[in-house]
């Protein structure tokens, strides 16, 4: 569990934290040494989930041995599918990371939406949806096991 104290903005008690895969947690499929050690990090305090619809087919593979659930969701209609798995798991205490049009519901719901401008650019749609916007995965991993960052970012 991470608390989140934000002065003037509000207080979040994180358990749950919703990754999408692609273009967000990896790059063209591929998840980097560095982004698996602060996922691993980050499920020392919170239940990790990287939510899915697999388009490299390198999900299973690229996610062994990260402390995080995998889930699959539909790949044509996928952005449903993380809302109402955000909704299951309780939106209010879960930050999400997106950065497609699927995330926008998820971002929107989430209790912290982040989105990620990475390498794949992001969807205008989830930008305007998201609580804060990093350049990239580590960076917003860091924000979470950082809070004193993100209430930096988002305090009023």
């Amino acid at each position: 569990m991470i608390l989140l104290s934000i002065p003037g903005y509000q207080n979040i008690n994180l358990e749950n934290l919703v990754l999408d895969f692609n273009g967000t947690l990896a790059s063209d499929g591929r998840l980097s040494g560095k982004t698996r050690e602060l996922v691993n990090e980050a499920a020392g305090s919170l239940k990790v989930y990287v939510l899915t619809a697999d388009t490299f087919g390198s999900a299973g593979r690229e996610c062994a041995g990260l402390k995080a659930e995998l889930v699959m969701i539909d790949k044509d209609d996928g952005g449903p599918d993380k809302e109402a798995f955000i909704e299951k798991i309780g939106a209010a205490h879960t930050a999400a990371f997106g950065n497609g049009v699927n995330d926008v519901l998820m971002l929107a719901k989430a209790a912290l939406g982040v989105v990620v401008m990475g390498p794949e650019g992001c969807a205008g749609q989830a930008l305007a949806r998201a609580d804060v916007v990093v350049r990239d995965i580590n960076e917003g991993l860091g924000l979470l096991l950082n809070p004193v960052r993100l209430a930096a970012t988002l305090r009023k």
